[in-house]
């Protein structure tokens, strides 16, 4: 995995919103840049961004893949902050565009350079912008699900609650399978589905043992398959986006993420 370099304070980034948050979670994106713009951070959307190329990649089909993660190599080049709002995104362009150029010395040593530039929100506000109180206003007992590509190959694992632990009138609340995959993974829902199933409905009944009124995650993947599961069954917890929850001011002022 590429190091993160030691860089200074930025004045301003480019923001990669991902495809499910384009589609399905614009409200992430949105959030995001607010969060950046209160921070003084000005924010680029490059023109023409689509997928990071994971779906093809997870698939196997890595030509479609290296496409994908050319055209975005083209369009980040000048960004000298980029931020995703998606471990798993984050981790495509950090952890496996460098792989994906392994062989090309040209892309390759720009794979790196594009990596080492890559941050998911929730390090890049702890460890770049250097915070960890935002202002933000929020009651009620909230829990956290660990997304696997944030934790397992980008290694954050304390960032988010740390943030979390922050917001006025929170209370966090531990859940026993935080670390646990939730089963989306994303080609993997569609490819395995009663195996995906199995493993939300454990990670629900976790969600339910740590009585929290409301769960926050990192990924737009996660929070849509879960979400889903819980409208089917008719519980009332809400899920959230942790840019959403870092702008709340109050609890009726944050539209939490729909399944």
């Amino acid at each position: 995995m590429t190091r993160l370099a030691e860089r200074p304070r930025p004045s301003r980034v480019a923001l990669f919103v991902t495809c499910l948050g384009d589609v399905f979670y614009p409200e992430v994106g949105e959030a995001t840049v607010r969060l950046l713009h209160r921070l003084g951070i000005a924010v680029d959307f490059p023109r023409g961004q689509t997928c990071c190329g994971q779906p093809a990649f997870n698939a196997g089909f890595r030509q479609p893949a290296k496409d994908v993660a050319r055209r975005n190599l083209t369009l980040f080049a000048n960004a000298e902050y980029i931020i995703v709002p998606s471990g798993s995104c984050a981790a495509m362009w950090r952890v496996f565009y460098p792989e994906l150029f392994a062989d090309d010395p040209v892309l390759g040593e720009q794979a790196e350079a594009l990596a080492a530039r890559t941050y998911e929100l929730a390090e890049f506000l702890v460890h770049v912008v250097g915070v960890e109180r935002l202002g933000a206003v929020f009651h009620g007992k909230v829990t956290y699900h660990a997304s696997c590509h944030l934790l397992r190959e980008l290694g954050v694992a304390e960032e988010p609650r740390r943030l979390i632990s922050q917001v006025e009138g929170t209370e966090l609340v531990p859940m026993d399978l935080a670390e646990q995959c939730c089963g989306f993974g994303g080609t993997f829902a569609v490819k395995y589905p009663e195996i995906s199933d199995a493993m939300l409905q454990k990670k629900i009944a976790s969600l339910k043992r740590a009585g929290a009124d409301t769960l926050v995650s990192c990924d737009a993947g996660c929070l849509m398959h879960i979400a889903g599961r819980l409208r089917r069954q008719g519980e009332t917890i809400h899920i959230m986006h942790l840019a959403e929850l870092l702008n709340a001011s109050s609890a009726t002022d944050v539209q939490t993420s729909k399944p």
